[in-house]
């Protein structure tokens, strides 16, 4: 199946757009470049994600997998919102589709992979957004992200920017909010996340002070799976839970 085939319109046109296409880097290169910024990417990581249509490398003659700017540009997308916002692999490919077809209000990711004097680099700053940014990917009015702010269920870092995964959580709040669920009722939600992160902080902290020493690329790289992984487990629980107690109220 091609690329065309699988999303209705060709290569050419899927986002991101004005992005180099020629396919100049070979699996290993592509892996090089996003582990400046995923150290534990790997690459049977980089084909499933293949698998999962979320890019299409140029094969060689001989079969090998070549990757343009463009390609990596999507696995950086792909790669960020499970990382930050823990989105599955359909609702990632949902995202990406809207990219494509130039919906407004999906943030792009800010690093872009670039080429100086023949040399790969990329930037490894994770995507912020101010308020008003924020407000504009969510689809909400940034007096929302302020509200939000002050009640403690989203916050900034030191430069009083958001993290690109917040954007998720302001369009659910939007969601809840056609149900008569307010900012302040939401407060016990980020508790109770809040609880969960000191767990998974709790459980890595061993792989992450490995012999092989404290914030050594390899112990960084098994603790930030670890914790993805503690994560998802904590997620599919809450999920289940929620499931559960809807079975009992109606």
């Amino acid at each position: 199946m091609t690329v065309a085939d699988a999303h209705g319109h060709d290569e050419a046109e899927r986002w991101p757009f004005g992005v180099p296409r020629t396919p100049t880097m070979s699996i290993g290169s592509a892996l090089s470049v996003l582990q400046q910024e995923f150290p534990a990417v790997t690459i049977s990581k980089i084909r499933f994600l293949e698998d999962q249509d979320i890019v299409c490398p140029h094969r060689t003659p001989s079969g090998y997998r070549t990757y343009s700017q463009a390609d990596i540009e999507r696995l950086r997308f792909a790669l960020a919102a499970q990382r930050d916002s823990y989105l599955p692999w359909a609702k990632i490919r949902e995202r990406l589709d809207e990219l494509d077809n130039g919906s407004a209000g999906v943030p792009a990711p800010g690093a872009r992979v670039v080429t100086e004097d023949g040399e790969l680099s990329a930037t490894v700053t994770r995507s912020r957004l101010t308020a008003a940014q924020l407000a504009e990917a969510a689809g909400a009015e940034e007096a929302l992200v302020v509200e939000l702010t002050e009640v403690g269920v989203i916050g900034t870092d030191a430069g009083s920017k958001y993290p690109a995964g917040t954007v998720e959580v302001v369009r659910a709040v939007l969601e809840l909010a056609e149900h008569g669920v307010q900012a302040r009722h939401l407060r016990a939600l980020r508790s109770a996340a809040d609880r969960q992160i000191d767990l998974v902080e709790a459980i890595v902290a061993p792989v992450r002070s490995h012999r092989s020493g404290p914030g050594s690329a390899g112990s960084r790289a098994r603790a930030h799976s670890l914790a993805t992984d503690v994560a998802d487990s904590f997620a599919r629980l809450h999920s289940a839970l929620l499931r559960t107690g809807v079975d009992r109220i109606v």
